[in-house]
Parts: C-alpha cells; structure tokens; sequence
C-alpha cells in the first residue's frame, strides 16, 4: 500500500501523513466510538524509532479510549477520511480540515455504523467506496 520515495514513507496518493502512531483522532461515524488512539498502520515500514504515520484513505489499527461500553478497550481497523495537515491534490489544490477523523471499519473495509458525520476526503472515498456510500458529504 505505502510506497518508499526517497527513503520517505509516502501514502498511496502522495497525500502528506497528518497522523502518526499514537494520535488520538475523532471517530466521524455512530459505530459507538467517540475517540479512538491509533496503535499500528499496516504495511508501512519505516527507519528505526520513527513512528509510522498515515494520510487520508490509509487503513490504521486503533484502540477505542472513548464511547459506549461496548466498545471501549476494543482494537478495531479504522479508515482515516480527515486530517489537520493540509495536502495537495494533484490539480495543484491544498486541503486541510478542521480535525482528524476515522471511520471505524471491519478487516473486510465495510464500516461498521450507518452514516458518517462531516464532510470525508475525495482520496478516502474514492479508495474505499462502502465508506463513501454512507458519507454526507465529500469534499
């Protein structure tokens, strides 16, 4: 997924990374999650003691910190879909949001609630498209 580009992690649009391991991120959706810590991001490689960071549209392993008892404590997939940093498209436009959000998803990239809550990336919705049927809006 990831591709090394001058020995610098780069996410699979060339989206610039806004989120690294142990980032505590919103949850955009009504899966039960409210705050949710990022532990791992699969399948990316990185140098010693650097901590391995994702962009919008990358898959990352969380931790639920905070939400319903069910799903408190739970080590769940989520689907970054916006991130503070800004990033440029490759029209030459730059994108930021005004937080970081996830979309919590099963292995399988399904998600697990039934409407995601703010506007989503045009680079998570085109990566994953079960997560864009149920979105509101993509910017």
């Amino acid at each position: 997924m990831a591709k090394k580009k001058y020995g610098v992690v780069v996410s699979r649009y060339g989206v610039n990374t806004g989120v690294q391991v142990g980032s505590y991120v919103g949850v955009a959706d009504n899966s039960g999650a409210k705050e949710v810590m990022i532990i791992s991001v699969p399948q990316v490689k990185t140098r010693l003691r650097r901590l391995p960071s994702a962009g919008v549209g990358d898959l990352v392993v969380v931790t639920v910190k905070k939400g319903t008892p069910q799903m408190r404590r739970q080590v769940v997939y989520a689907v970054v879909v916006r991130q503070r940093r800004p990033f440029k498209r490759p029209d030459g436009t730059w994108i930021s949001f005004e937080d970081n959000a996830v979309v919590i998803v099963n292995p399988d990239g399904t998600p697990r609630g039934s409407e995601v809550r703010g506007p989503i990336a045009r680079e998570a919705a085109e990566r994953w498209p079960r997560v864009a049927k149920i979105a509101t809006m993509i910017v």
